[in-house]
């Protein structure tokens, strides 16, 4: 019995300490979910638009990344999942969502961290490129440079139909739909468009971190992932078989990403 119970003990101490699921509560007030998953060294992980940090879980990254020896942290931006939805676009303004991830390193302890973007995560993460010293690596997937213009036409497509104008663009009808039916804060989704950052090629010209920029076959849904490459002096570009939708949950995103954070 008390072999048993040792077991039990130190089976659930183990998970504890590999596993866990909290809020955080960001530099005003907004309070960040997150988790942890495995030991070793730190890799964020950045959603997308009109998602959450479960879009990673039904993937094969955080499984590769945690079996190859990293710690993983998943946190919904602010606005979406189960963190807070302020209904203000001033909680926005101001690179929030960043901010919010920087303070959630510093609280974990982390000095230097990998960070994988994604889709409007990979805007983001562009842009914590020039914000964030601590940056290990990082990996900008799903984009291409278009959203380095602050008048990106796609953006403020996406502004307005949130805002009640969707009819003037009915290719934004299943995002919409999509929205609804997923019970996304619709609000919310206008304000990050609003606030979404446009890093320029000047500023990205500047960074000095290297950077894996990686998409698939079959995306070309935010411009041309080669021409974001071209603007960042240490990147490799990789293409990997897929579309916006499905390849950030692929084995192939996932053994590229890591090959790509492994190598010295």
């Amino acid at each position: 019995m008390k072999s048993f119970i040792f077991l039990f003990l130190f089976s659930f101490t183990t998970f504890a300490q590999n596993e866990s699921e909290a809020l955080f509560t960001s530099f005003d007030g907004t309070k960040i979910h997150y988790e942890i998953k495995g030991e070793g060294f730190p890799v964020v992980l950045v959603h997308g638009f009109m998602s959450n940090s479960n879009s990673w879980k039904r993937g094969a990254l955080i499984p590769a990344l945690v079996k190859e020896g990293f710690k993983v942290i998943t946190l919904d931006l602010r606005g979406n999942g189960l963190s807070d939805k302020p209904h203000s676009l001033a909680a926005y303004e101001d690179n929030a969502e960043i901010n919010d991830i920087m303070a959630l390193m510093k609280h974990l302890g982390f000095k230097k961290y990998d960070l994988v973007g994604y889709s409007r995560g990979a805007i983001l993460t562009a842009r914590q490129l020039i914000l964030d010293k601590h940056i290990h690596k990082a990996v900008i997937g799903g984009v291409g440079a278009d959203f380095t213009d602050s008048n990106w036409a796609r953006r403020k497509m996406f502004a307005e139909a949130f805002s009640g104008k969707a009819h003037l663009y009915p290719e934004t009808k299943g995002a919409i739909e999509s929205a609804k039916r997923n019970g996304v804060d619709t609000l919310v989704m206008v304000f990050l468009q609003k606030v979404q950052p446009a890093t320029t090629p000047a500023q990205l010209a500047k960074v000095k971190k290297q950077v894996l920029v990686i998409a698939g076959d079959q995306d070309l849904d935010n411009g041309n992932p080669a021409e974001v490459a071209k603007l960042l002096p240490k990147s490799t570009l990789k293409t990997v078989p897929g579309n916006h939708g499905n390849t950030s949950q692929s084995e192939a995103f996932a053994k590229e990403v890591i090959a790509f954070l492994k190598k010295n």
